[in-house]
């Protein structure tokens, strides 16, 4: 009896094979796998591209935007407090959600059988 495969959201947040759930997706914090060594779901066929990155600019992008507002609004900081303060805060918050990103998008690709150029032949 085989196991289920998992959602792609837990997928993506534990970097689970897609597949048979074994913690194989990454060879590095960002990079994929080639394949999973337990089960070899080749990694490779699935192309998640720059989809992950556009996520997280326009998602990001707009809470820190709002996040910066809502601070000059109430608190009235010089304009170097914003300089120091949310350069850093959008970099931590890109490393650490672009990995739980690019893995559930890949795990949507495989539950939705997505391949890059298939047309049907008429």
């Amino acid at each position: 009896m085989s196991t289920p495969s998992p959602s792609p959201i837990a997928a993506g947040l534990k970097g689970c094979c897609p597949h048979c759930g074994a913690r194989t997706l990454f060879a590095g914090w960002i990079k994929f796998a080639d394949r999973c060594m337990s089960c070899g779901l080749d990694y490779t066929q699935f192309n998640v591209g720059d989809g992950p990155a556009a996520f997280l600019t326009l998602i990001l992008g707009g809470i820190v935007a709002a996040s910066a507002i809502v601070v000059e609004l109430t608190f009235s900081p010089p304009f170097w407090v914003h300089l120091l303060l949310w350069p850093p805060i959008t970099l931590a918050l890109i490393v650490v959600s672009l990995r739980a990103s690019k893995a559930v998008l890949l795990a949507l690709e495989y539950r939705n059988a997505a391949r890059e150029c298939r047309v049907s032949p008429s």
